[in-house]
């Protein structure tokens, strides 16, 4: 690529980011020194050089920004996956309260007192640290046999 070719794309890169650079409330030092050089008309060799250097420092800074923004995508993309699956478990759990008939389907709200459902909720989790593995395995089946019952009739109620 020739001189003069260089030159033009640099002017070219220079018109799309001076506007940019001109707009920002606290530019840095480089980027001063690199609006004055742009802006200045009889520029000497030297201060070509110097502009061709804070060109490419500030095409560095512009593409390390988009490379922090892209990551900053992913890195949000991710976090709100792992938000929608664990909001998912949650409402699967709410479910569970709901085919229990501890919670009401219409409302949302609890069938019983708060504090005596929480109580029970705790003295439940205790029976079942507790529990052997037969009983286990009844509750399991009774539950279960409710899911897949429950199950079953959806599929006949919902339209295709």
């Amino acid at each position: 690529m020739t001189q003069e070719t260089q030159n033009r794309k640099q002017d070219a890169w220079l018109a799309e980011r001076l506007p940019y650079l001109r707009g920002l409330k606290a530019p840095s030092d480089q980027q001063r020194l690199l609006m004055m050089l742009a802006d200045k008309k009889d520029r000497t060799t030297a201060d070509e050089r110097k502009l061709a250097a804070l060109v490419r420092a500030e095409k560095a800074q512009e593409h390390a920004q988009k490379a922090r923004a892209a990551a900053a995508r992913i890195v949000n993309a991710e976090k709100a996956s792992e938000r929608k699956a664990r909001d998912h478990e949650l409402y699967k759990s709410a479910g569970l309260l709901i085919l229990s008939g501890l919670v009401d389907t219409r409302t949302g709200k609890p069938t019983r007192d708060r504090g005596e459902l929480l109580g029970a909720l705790f003295y439940l989790n205790e029976a079942m640290g507790r529990a052997d593995d037969e009983k286990r395995a009844v509750w399991k089946s009774r539950g279960d046999a409710e899911i897949a019952a429950r199950s079953a009739k959806q599929e006949i109620t919902s339209p295709d």
